[in-house]
């Protein structure tokens, strides 16, 4: 099977968020189930070309997209994806993406990914190569869906091919005036009340990738249907329920060659199941490293996020008295929202032997916070999948989470199971979004932190679960056959 791999940011060349972590992992998993594989994102001007050896593709050349009033010019560099055989291919456009952050707020933000799109169904129009799905990823790539259907229709190149778009947050549908209609090149007749990619008047570039699209999916079965709702569809309910039959989820997976105690390369202590001292001396590097003393009887509660509302931060805020009370340490890395950096700020001025901060965003340091603390805060107000709560579970870093989305289908209450009679929790949950149950499932934690006993067990359930990508990839190969054999049948 040919898969086009298309986002707007993939690990390790660009990344914001948890699509790069995707976009830089499934690929390779469906190389291992022997799909061929080529990926497209844009080249930013952050992206080194000598550390991964991109080199200038002049077979395919200048190409010319007309955009608004003006023909802009994309270039394609290429490069092999590390350690696979993957063909990566980079938009090269430096009007648009030589700036110092992948997304801005411009006024050319939606000409930047009107570029993208075209320019990679021009590149597969110059290799000549006819994939069996393009595979799209959230409202910067989900125009192809469109164009593929009525701009490119003529090319017989595409007659056979399907798309998937995976939403992995419905928040961010990428909305534009109605001239952003024009820029795109898109027929006039297509933009009217309630069409296929009007919405409130505007253009949104998610709901054309809803609309035209042969199958969707989104990044957790517990997602899938939150989206299909008014308080988690983020508007787009309704629309989503005019395909809720092609609608599915899938659960992110986690690259384990990355996100391994045992084998961590960021990690002074390797670990693993069957031996967890490793686990206690990264603790005590990380609190070293942060000034704070190490008391074996005081659990580390670790935060890595961006700090913003969606993340639960607000609630977190409401709680602050209560937590701050807790006999535990805190170190929280992320950056965000500016309220939210100080509020932080200010637990740690006010109680500095006891909370750490880390303003901005350090790879290095988040490997190490997820090995060296004892529990792992997630309150989200919605969680489309969440990776960290997963790289939690596996460094025996026992995550407290609010039930939403995929932090509800990886998390286990231990509380409700063990009264239930079943020892299989692998963590601490919440259902209600408000600051007593955040509260209380995090106090619940820290209390049953003391039985070393039971929390060792809480500890391996959650390091012998199983999110590999293999088995993630598998379920895309069945959603990439369903969207075949649905374009087939038009």
């Amino acid at each position: 099977m040919k898969i086009a791999f298309v986002s707007s940011e993939a690990v390790p060349y660009a990344k914001t968020g948890g699509l790069a972590d995707v976009a830089g992992s499934l690929p390779k998993a469906l190389e291992r189930l022997c799909c061929e594989v080529k990926l497209f994102i844009p080249k930013y001007y952050s992206i080194n070309e000598n550390e991964f050896n991109l080199h200038y593709n002049w077979k395919i050349g200048e190409i010319p997209v007309k955009i608004a009033k003006h023909t802009r010019s994309a270039h394609v560099y290429q490069s092999i994806f590390p350690g696979t055989s993957i063909e990566a291919y980079f938009i090269d456009c430096p009007h648009y993406f030589h700036r110092d952050q992948i997304y801005t707020d411009g006024f050319d933000e939606d000409e930047r990914f009107i570029l993208f799109n075209r320019s990679v169904i021009e590149t597969l129009q110059r290799l000549k190569w006819s994939p069996d799905v393009i595979h799209c990823n959230d409202w910067q790539s989900a125009l192809i869906p469109l164009y593929l259907k009525e701009n490119y229709a003529w090319d017989k190149l595409f007659d056979t091919t399907s798309t998937l778009f995976t939403i992995h947050n419905i928040g961010y549908q990428g909305r534009f005036s109605r001239l952003s209609t024009k820029k795109a090149d898109i027929r006039e007749d297509l933009f009217y009340p309630h069409s296929s990619i009007e919405y409130h008047g505007d253009f949104s570039f998610m709901k054309a990738g809803i609309m035209y699209s042969e199958i969707i999916n989104t990044v957790s079965e517990t997602y899938a249907k939150e989206i299909l709702t008014a308080e988690f569809g983020a508007g787009m309910e309704d629309i989503l329920q005019q395909r809720k039959d092609d609608l599915f989820g899938i659960l992110n997976g986690i690259d384990y060659s990355e996100w391994n105690p045992k084998t961590d390369r960021f990690l002074h202590h390797h670990y693993s199941a069957n031996d967890l001292s490793g686990k206690e001396k990264n603790k005590k590097f990380l609190l070293k490293q942060f000034g704070l003393n190490f008391n074996k009887d005081v659990p580390l509660i670790g935060i890595v996020s961006r700090m913003v509302s969606q993340k639960g931060f607000d609630l977190f805020e409401q709680a602050s008295k209560s937590l701050e009370k807790l006999d535990a340490q805190w170190i929280i890395l992320g950056s965000g929202e500016e309220k939210f950096e100080e509020m932080f700020m200010n637990l740690h001025r006010k109680f500095p032997e006891k909370v750490a901060v880390y303003v901005g965003f350090n790879n290095e340091l988040s490997h190490i916070l997820e090995a060296g603390a004892d529990i792992f805060l997630m309150p989200s107000l919605y969680e489309p999948c969440g990776l960290n709560q997963i790289y939690s579970l596996k460094y025996g870093t026992v995550p407290v989470v609010r039930k939403t989305g995929g932090l509800a289908d990886t998390v286990k209450d231990w509380i409700a199971l063990s009264k239930a009679g079943y020892y299989t929790g692998n963590g601490f949950s919440f259902s209600n979004y408000s600051p007593e149950d955040l509260f209380n499932a995090t106090r619940n934690a820290v209390e049953i932190f003391q039985d070393k006993e039971t929390w060792k067990k809480i500890q391996l359930n959650g390091m012998n679960e199983d999110f590999s990508w293999d088995t993630s990839a598998k379920k895309y190969i069945n959603l990439y056959n369903m969207a075949i054999r649905k374009r087939g049948a038009k």
